[in-house]
């Protein structure tokens, strides 16, 4: 129920970027702060009310998790900017494998055979995508794209390892894109025409989200909790395509459908697999 929460409230992410019609230097650091400010406010208050916030700050496995989600922040709003919306939530579906390999080399979970074909097949699909990239000038948002997937998995691989509530992890990370940011930003000014899109997104939001997705990986499986993140992979276009009437191209559309067939016939062979183990214990 966390996770599939947090993976829905993500899902708006991108159209309130886009509505906020902001410069990407003011977005990033705008929605960096109000995450961070909200992020003190809660344990502010879960302070008053328990006395300690011990419990619930993540330790030293917390700066690691911690800049691996500032940096995915930061390569996917730049992402948002440098490629269509379709482009990088689709790219970004690669979470899940990512996220596979890592605990297969890290955490010795070694990935089922119908894993390792699921990563072919999603291979091909993110190929025709960023493929197409190159051609429409978008090859920059796609690496984007792919670099935020991988570090999102780093992030979520070590969540796991630790055992530990890593919920305000990436809240806290925030102050990272924050001073990027604001470092890029000072310079020219800021420039937002409809900041209360973007102080919502950060300030509420995406708070709700990370700390949902986060939290996850006490109860999930590193690669389980990164297929909630496929939920924005699904809805975002949608949004994007009914709020601003931005279409995907025929090979977004075509390398989407092969990433998220590709998952959802992984995730019901897997649920097949562990209904037949149960049934022979």
């Amino acid at each position: 129920m966390l996770t599939t929460f947090g993976g829905l409230v993500l899902s708006m992410d991108i159209p309130l970027i886009r509505l906020s019609s902001g410069e990407v230097w003011s977005v990033l650091s705008a929605r960096s702060l109000a995450t961070v400010i909200a992020a003190v406010a809660a344990l502010l208050v879960i302070r008053r009310v328990t006395g300690s916030v011990r419990n619930v700050l993540p330790g030293r496995l917390g700066v690691p998790v911690g800049f691996f989600y500032g940096l995915t922040t930061i390569c996917f709003l730049l992402a948002v900017y440098y490629t269509t919306a379709a482009n990088v939530v689709f790219i970004i579906a690669l979470n899940p494998m990512f996220t596979a390999l890592l605990s297969w080399i890290f955490l010795k979970e070694r990935p089922a055979v119908s894993t390792f074909i699921t990563m072919a097949v999603m291979i091909l699909g993110v190929s025709l995508i960023v493929g197409d990239g190159m051609e429409s000038g978008h090859l920059l948002g796609d690496a984007l794209s792919v670099l935020a997937s991988l570090s999102s998995a780093c992030a979520i691989t070590i969540s796991r390892a630790s055992r530990r509530d890593m919920g305000f992890a990436p809240l806290l990370a925030a102050a990272l894109p924050a001073v990027v940011g604001l470092y890029h930003m000072l310079p020219t000014g800021f420039s937002i025409d409809h900041p209360g899109w973007i102080l919502l997104d950060g300030g509420v939001l995406m708070p709700l989200s990370f700390w949902c997705l986060a939290t996850g990986t006490r109860f999930l499986t590193a690669p389980e909790v990164a297929m909630f993140y496929l939920l924005e992979t699904i809805l975002a276009p949608i949004w994007v395509w009914l709020i601003f009437a931005e279409a995907p191209a025929n090979m977004t559309l075509a390398g989407g459908a092969i990433l998220i067939l590709a998952l959802a016939a992984h995730s019901l062979w897997q649920a097949r697999v562990k209904a037949r183990a149960a049934l022979a214990a």
